[in-house]
């Protein structure tokens, strides 16, 4: 006999903004117990100390968090100049000290500039990624250092927003994998003087914008006014990039079965995802075949639920 799964099924995306302190995972158990929802995942980690747009997926919307992974960035950091931690931040202990050049508004904005584009950046051993089975952070704590290879990251825009004696603020838009801490390092070590961050901001995510976040504490007023759904948006906003196919009512019926839809796929090119749509009802993504049918590729279960 299958288990049951506790909690409510609850489907959609909630944009949280997640307090500085608390662990990704934390924020993530934190909104599922709110919602008591029977199954909840993110998009991808923030460090502790960070806040900031942390997509939450509920249920349905779990199947469709992997696209947000590859999605674009946007930081506000804080660079504090001068002072070099093993961590790359704040919590860190400080290695190293330095005098700190006088600075100006069009130096800084010339060395950020030098950080624009695509650049190879060494990931801080203070990081989730794996060495040999284990994360790094874990032989960080243990005192180990292992050789990390450079990866190709693109900075897209990288913003000076305030500068003072020994910091600076900048607004950064970065690829998938870049590590904030360690651009905030080179560009110090550039400047001459080393630095680590302060502070962290996540403000935008692929296509959410941090203007829709909630943060917990509003969450709970309103799970006090049992109107905590009417917060989340829909399952759909996940592949919102991808092109939208509407599914005869046949075609439908045929991908509820696990079949291909054929002859449905239109103009759309072989071997490309699509998402689809029948009434207005999403029902999840399909690939294109060679003979111009749409077979399924990962559909909502109430979809394949109605072909009962």
């Amino acid at each position: 006999m299958a288990r049951r799964r506790r909690g409510r099924p609850v489907d959609g995306v909630l944009l949280l903004d997640k307090p500085g302190g608390m662990s990704s995972n934390h924020a993530l158990q934190r909104a599922r117990r709110l919602y008591q929802a029977q199954k909840a995942g993110h998009t991808g980690t923030l460090d502790p100390m960070a806040t900031g747009l942390l997509p939450i997926c509920f249920g349905e919307a779990t199947k469709f968090s992997a696209h947000l992974l590859e999605a674009d960035k946007v930081y506000r950091t804080r660079v504090e100049l001068g002072v070099v931690t093993d961590t790359g931040d704040a919590e860190g202990e400080v290695v190293e000290r330095r005098e700190v050049p006088s600075l100006d508004e069009a130096g800084l904005r010339e060395t950020l500039q030098r950080f624009i584009g695509e650049i190879d950046q060494v990931p801080p051993m203070h990081s989730a990624l794996k060495h040999q089975g284990r994360k790094l952070y874990e032989l960080a704590r243990e005192g180990k250092t292992v050789e990390r290879a450079a990866r190709r990251v693109t900075v897209y825009d990288a913003r000076l927003l305030d500068y003072g004696d020994d910091a600076f603020e900048m607004e950064v838009r970065v690829s998938k994998g870049t590590y904030i801490r360690t651009l905030a390092e080179d560009i110090g070590q550039a400047l001459g003087c080393g630095g680590h961050i302060s502070d962290l901001r996540r403000l935008k995510t692929g296509p959410f914008e941090g203007s829709r976040m909630l943060s917990v504490e509003a969450l709970e007023r309103l799970a006090e006014d049992a109107a905590q759904d009417e917060a989340l948006l829909p399952v759909d906003v996940l592949v919102a990039h991808l092109p939208r196919r509407d599914m005869s009512a046949a075609g439908a019926r045929s991908l509820r079965f696990g079949q291909a839809a054929t002859g449905e796929a239109g103009a759309l090119p072989a071997d490309s995802l699509t998402r689809l749509y029948h009434d207005e009802a999403f029902l999840g993504l399909g690939v294109v075949t060679a003979a111009g049918d749409i077979a399924p590729r990962r559909l909502l279960s109430s979809a394949v639920a109605g072909s009962a």
